[in-house]
This record gives C-alpha cells, sequence and structure tokens, in this order.
C-alpha cells in the first residue's frame, strides 16, 4: 500500500474493524525478529571507531571534545557536556539545582524509572503528576496540582519525541523551582518556533542509548546556557578534578593535580562513543527522515484499518522526534488485554515493547502505602503499546507490522450482539 500524507495528529474513530485491503501471505511469519528500536549503524561509524583505536587513545579525549561542540552547534547552545548516561545527565542536573534530601521533584509516573531514581540519589522524594491523554506527558495543571512548599525541581519528560510547551509550564512553575527537561526520547524534537529541545534555558538531558535516535550504544549529555554550571559538571563527571585524563596525560607540562576540592563521580563519556556520535551526528537529518516515513506509514495504514486506534499527538508532525510510536488500544471492544496483544506480536517477530509500567504502583516508590491518584496515566498505562520503529526499518517491515497487528486485533474483536 502506497502511503497517503495525512494530517492526522490524535484518532478516536468509534467504527468497527474493517479490512480494507488483501495481504500477500497475511499470516506468513517473518525469520527474523523485527526490534522495536534498533541503531542504524553504517561504514561511517565503524570506520570512525577503527581510527580511534588505531590512535591509540580511546577514553576521553579529543573526539569527546569535537562530538561536544558539534553538538551544541547542531542544537544551537553554548555548551553540551558529555557522560555516561542520561541517567548521569539527571542526576547531576538535579544536584546544580541544589536539590538534596527532603526536597521534593515533581515528574511523570508514565516515564522510565531514571526519570524519579535521579532524585532519589540525592535523597530527595519524587512525587508523580498525571499526564494529558493526547500528548502522554504532563501538563501545566498537573504540574501545579503537585507543587508544594517543599519542590525544589520538576523533571519534565518529552515523551516518545513530542516537545512539551516549556514556556507554559515555566509559567506555572514558582520562582527558585528548577525546571530539568528529561530529553532521552527527544533528540532532534523541536518546539513550536522551530527550535531544537536544549535552546529552552533549562538544563536539558539527552540519551545515546542504543535504541536512541542518536546512539552510541551508552551515553548521554547535557545541553545548558550557563558557564559555571557546565564547568561543575565537566568536573563532577571526573570525579572533581579540575582537569580531565586526556589533557592531565598528554600536556607535556602538567603534572598530576592535587587540587581536589568537591566530590565527584566516574560518569565519563568515551571517544570510541564519541567517534560514533559524531558519525551518527553527521547522517541525523537523513535518520529522520527515515523515522518520518514509517510514522506516516503507520498512521495511514491504522487510520485505514483499525480506526479506534488511537497514537500520540503531533506523531507524524515535523517538530516530532518519533522515537516512539506508541499505540492505545480499545480494550472496552477486545475480548484480550493489552499484553496479549503484544505477546501476540512477539510470537510474530514483530517487537512490541510497553512504555511504561506506572511508576506510581511500583513498590519502590509507593511502598505500603495506597499509589496516588493518576486516572489518565493508569489508563493509558494499562491500554498502550509500542509499535517498533527506526531509521533502520524499511516500508516493508512497517507495512508487515501494520498487517500482522491489524491481524491480532481482528482475532481479539468481540462480537457484537
Amino acid at each position: 500500500m502506497k502511503a497517503r500524507c495525512s494530517k492526522t495528529s490524535h484518532v478516536t474513530v468509534q467504527v468497527p474493524f474493517k479490512r480494507v485491503r488483501k495481504q500477500s501471505s497475511p499470516l506468513a511469519i517473518r525469520k527474523s525478529y523485527l526490534p522495536f528500536g534498533q541503531p542504524n549503524f553504517s561504514e561511517k561509524e565503524i570506520a570512525a571507531v577503527t581510527k580511534v583505536m588505531r590512535s591509540g587513545w580511546v577514553g576521553m579525549g579529543a573526539e569527546t571534545l569535537a562530538f561536544e561542540k558539534e553538538l551544541a552547534a547542531f542544537l544551537d547552545v553554548p555548551h553540551v557536556v558529555t557522560v555516561n548516561s542520561c541517567t548521569s545527565a539527571l542526576f547531576l542536573s538535579l544536584l546544580m539545582a541544589g536539590v538534596g534530601p527532603g526536597d521534593e521533584v515533581i515528574c511523570p509516573s508514565m516515564t522510565w524509572c531514571s526519570s524519579a531514581n535521579a532524585a532519589i540519589y540525592l535523597g530527595a522524594v519524587p512525587v508523580f503528576a498525571d499526564i494529558d491523554v493526547a500528548t502522554w506527558s504532563v501538563t501545566p495543571q498537573t504540574i501545579q496540582e503537585k507543587l508544594t512548599r517543599k519542590t525544589k525541581a520538576v523533571v519534565v519528560v518529552h515523551f516518545g519525541g513530542l516537545a512539551l510547551d516549556i514556556e507554559a509550564i515555566r509559567q506555572v512553575v514558582p520562582a527558585g523551582v528548577a525546571i530539568i527537561e528529561d530529553a532521552a526520547h527527544a533528540f532532534g524534537s523541536r518546539f513550536v518556533n522551530g527550535r531544537y529541545v536544549g535552546t529552552s534555558g533549562n538544563l536539558t538531558c539527552f540519551s545515546f542509548y542504543a535504541n536512541k535516535n542518536l546512539s552510541t550504544g551508552e551515553g548521554g549529555a547535557v545541553a545548558l546556557y550557563d558557564d559555571e554550571y557546565a564547568d561543575r559538571i565537566r568536573s563532577l563527571r571526573q570525579h572533581g578534578l579540575p582537569l580531565d585524563a586526556w589533557k592531565r596525560f598528554t600536556h607535556p607540562h602538567i603534572l598530576l593535580t592535587n587540587e581536589l576540592h568537591h566530590l565527584g563521580y566516574k560518569m565519563n563519556y568515551t571517544d570510541l562513543q564519541a567517534a560514533i556520535g559524531r558519525a551518527q551526528l553527521s547522517r541525523f537529518l537523513e535518520m529522520a527522515a527515515m523515522r518520518a516515513q514509517v510514522a506516516q506509514y503507520y498512521v495511514d495504514a491504522l487510520g485505514e484499518m483499525i480506526p479506534a486506534v488511537r497514537w500520540q499527538k503531533g506523531c507524524t508532525d515535523p517538530y516530532h522526534a518519533r522515537h516512539l510510536f506508541v499505540v492505545q488500544l480499545p480494550l472496552e471492544r477486545l475480548s484480550g488485554s493489552r499484553n496479549d496483544v503484544v505477546l501476540a506480536l512477539r510470537a510474530r517477530n514483530i517487537g512490541a515493547a510497553i512504555h511504561y509500567a506506572p511508576l506510581h504502583r511500583m513498590p519502590l516508590y509507593c511502598g505500603q502505602n495506597q499509589p496516588p491518584a493518576l486516572p489518565f496515566t493508569d489508563a493509558v498505562s494499562n491500554s498502550a503499546l509500542t509499535l517498533p520503529i527506526s531509521a533502520k526499518m524499511t516500508l516493508k517491515d512497517a507495512d508487515y507490522v501494520a498487517g500482522q497487528f491489524m491481524s491480532i486485533l481482528d482475532g481479539y474483536r468481540k462480537t457484537e450482539g
């Protein structure tokens, strides 16, 4: 089926399921497993890593510094500081905001655990806010409902790659309360003004994990404007030392420093990762276009074949990064659960996933207490699943996923009457 241009961003049409096309071998199972997200590495990345390995310096050095400068230029921000994970980026950002024991940090429950754990590492308490059913992200209102005198920071998550309205959120967050942006899904996302996520002035944290839009296997970064904060994070990622290993071991006149004044951490990046990242960054717009094609194909196909399925607002808009393609099932019309559908997709070698199990119901965060009432989070988390999307996929892959997904939902459709 040829993809049609669609301007639909959020669809809920209550009509019966209807098959609108015949598939060739509709029940044929592909031989290879299709992960929900996989990196797109080329010979360019392989050559870059080989060059670094042959150089004899694989730790944090000149390649890392070059990658940071290129990231800053791409995003159009003064500073980007790389670290070993987005979790570390969140931790260091909250540390810069002065978060400590007894403070409260507001964050969504519909997120990966690091959004909340970064606060716990500092002795703070995560406070979970509900989400909007169209964006699947927090809103100014849901944040405002959770503000107290103990609130020290708000971690907002650009879920799936949809950039939140940071200015609207800023209007409800009191002075002295930091806004930290968890942009693990959102490298390449843009605000409505056309500027990239990372340019709001807040400390913004990115992930370069294996399945991310820009992947270096592991790693993360903080984009920021404050010169002093940037210098502090550069030091803290290397045990609090004023100089990194590259400068200590390659400068002809610098000996081992004894000027250790602050407790730091081991959170640095490496040149091996940076080499991959620089190659990925040079190909980023090309890879983003591939994701856009897959998302558009899904929207066109699902809009025709399974009208009652919802997807995230704006997932085909040019400003969405499309890290995830999450759909919400009409469970009231199905005899099976969301988990049944996920397992059925996996049985057909489709790497469907769940993003996410809600944090506010996990024992680590609620203990023996009654979980807070987050009705929209609960509704979405019980009915949502993630279909594969990546710059590695082809439209043939997307067609297979859409067809098998339709077939599975047909099998679980409740009979009328």
